[in-house]
């Protein structure tokens, strides 16, 4: 299980216009980097919408902003196109990335277990540092860490 001060997972991904991303390119700014399980879905619209609005404020203090969810890229399109996201959106197909974070595990819903994406945020320093870890969060939570983000 991750902890803040450990040395977050790099990755390197698919963002939604096809190119790659990595963690390590975000060296020398904070990032604030998320879990979701499917765009276009109530949760995770409302997690969406939450940091596009507080947006402005983040990006002028340098803060990255970083959604990963297991949609391919061309439903990600559709979902920034929808709802005007303006942060960066990864696919992550084989839940790879997910399990290095431990955004990935055994879920409930109407009495029945299966494997999901666990709704997660992680706050990461500018030398790549976990500075916060939090799993099984609210949907608009995540918009509240990016704005204490730029507090710090």
């Amino acid at each position: 299980m991750l902890k803040p001060g450990d040395p977050a997972p790099d990755f390197t991904l698919t963002a939604d216009d096809g190119r790659e991303v990595s963690l390590s390119d975000f060296r020398g700014r904070k990032v604030v980097l998320y879990f979701y399980p499917k765009a276009n879905t109530p949760g995770c619209t409302r997690q969406a919408c939450a940091v596009r609005d507080v947006y402005p404020q983040v990006e002028e203090k340098g803060v990255v902003v970083i959604g990963i969810s297991p949609d391919p890229p061309e439903r990600l399109v559709r979902f920034r196109q929808k709802h005007s996201l303006p942060f960066i959106l990864l696919s992550d197909p084989d839940h790879r990335v997910a399990r290095a974070y431990g955004a990935w595990g055994p879920k409930k819903s109407f009495g029945k277990t299966y494997e999901g994406i666990i709704r997660s945020h992680f706050a990461i320093d500018e030398k790549g540092h976990l500075m916060e870890v939090d799993l099984k969060v609210r949907p608009e939570e995540t918009a509240d860490l990016a704005l204490k983000l730029v507090e710090i």
